[in-house]
């Protein structure tokens, strides 16, 4: 069997040669960083899908950090999201000294529960990130709604839904703020890499000089022919924009996007089609309205029909090499999380109980119909050997 872990390197992407023509061409350029490439690529990202404002930078927790530090978040305000995510999520909001405040999830989806966003919502919430779970979208209209009431923005955590679709509308273009990812498994990859997405020209450069040590606006110029080598530092900013190399590697996949989120959306409905079949297992929901990234296809154990646990299903894949992962651990158990706040497993069912039984199949688009197979078979075969 060929199919390789879940934690996949860039050269796993189906467009290798592009991405090595556009690193090479970024090389006899001489330009690493702070040059054309990551213009074009944050110009072209917002031409092909709709976006008013883009902003490269070098990972996906760096725009959620940024996000949050120009929203004018700070110690006392909190921030509502789900504890059914990775860290980064959150580390916007603890870096600016704000307090995460975690809602349950819906069991069919994964994403926040609506419901469960209303009662949490308090005259200290200064905003609500909601996270596109695998990249299918959340309930954004409830999501708005609940913000609209309290005249508080949304920050859209889609490090896994690009290019998703909430309702026909990209997903980048409907809230104050979308933060994207392009770690090395997510549809594109800059190798490591983000975006930040917003309508406003007034918060889009507050970002990008927060981004860049706090330099005056444009002084990423002052090294190109209609720059000026004359420079100002108006606050205390990061080190998070985005190389032209990371750029390169973008542009070469941003124009193959679509076959590379087609042939994900295949890889997805094959397993699907497989897995449905059996009681024991319980495969992913999609949703007709919206267009599920397919980032991760998270298929879940009903336990209560096998006889082995799920960290057994796990060790039964990597016999049959194939590797798989869980997503995710949820914030709340994690000892920072847990001894910072006080939080219980129990406090959040839902979350836990789903994390309890997940595990996540390798998805990408450079897998063959044989790679496919051979996880569908894999997990079949541990199927009808621990069926109870």
């Amino acid at each position: 069997m060929k199919v390789p872990f879940l934690d996949l390197k860039p050269q796993h992407q189906a467009i290798r040669d592009e991405v090595l023509a556009a690193l090479a061409a970024t090389y006899d350029a001489t330009r690493f960083c702070l040059g054309k490439d990551v213009e074009d690529f944050e110009k072209g990202f917002s031409a092909k899908f709709g976006y008013a404002r883009t902003l490269g930078m070098n990972s996906g927790t760096s725009p959620l950090h940024i996000g949050s530090l120009c929203g004018g978040f700070g110690p006392g305000d909190e921030v509502i999201t789900t504890p059914f995510t990775f860290a980064s999520s959150c580390w916007g909001i603890s870096y600016v000294g704000a307090k995460p405040v975690f809602v349950d999830i819906d069991p069919s989806t994964f994403n926040m529960n609506p419901r469960a966003l209303h009662a949490a919502l308090t005259k200290k919430t200064k905003a609500i990130i909601p996270v596109h779970i695998a990249g299918l979208p959340a309930d954004l209209d409830e999501i708005h709604e609940a913000a609209s009431k309290h005249g508080i923005p949304v920050i859209e955590d889609a490090a896994h839904a690009f290019p998703s679709k909430y309702k026909g509308k990209m997903i980048g273009s409907l809230s104050q703020m979308t933060c994207f990812s392009f770690y090395a498994t997510k549809t594109i990859t800059t190798g490591e890499g983000g975006m930040l997405c917003t309508e406003s020209d007034e918060f889009a450069d507050r970002c990008r000089i927060m981004s860049l040590h706090g330099i005056s606006k444009d002084a990423w110029k002052r090294y190109t022919a209609e720059g000026s080598w004359f420079y100002e530092i108006v606050a205390p900013g990061y080190k998070y924009n985005m190389t032209d190399v990371a750029a390169a590697m973008g542009l070469a996949q941003l124009r193959k996007a679509g076959m590379m989120l087609d042939r994900r959306r295949s890889i997805a409905q094959m397993f699907t089609s497989a897995f449905s079949r059996f009681p024991q297992l319980q495969p992913p929901v999609d949703d007709a309205r919206h267009q599920h990234a397919w980032h991760l296809y998270m298929l879940r154990l009903n336990l209560d029909r096998l006889t082995i646990d799920r960290a057994r299903f796990i060790e039964e894949l990597k016999k049959r090499n194939i590797g798989a992962s869980v997503h995710f651990i949820p914030l709340h158990i994690h000892p920072y999380y847990r001894d910072l706040y006080g939080y219980k497993p129990e406090e959040f069912p839902v979350a836990y109980a789903e994390y309890l039984r997940e595990v996540s199949l390798p998805i990408y688009s450079k897998m063959s119909d044989s790679d496919v197979e051979d996880v569908i078979d894999a997990v079949l075969d541990i199927i009808i050997q621990f069926m109870r």
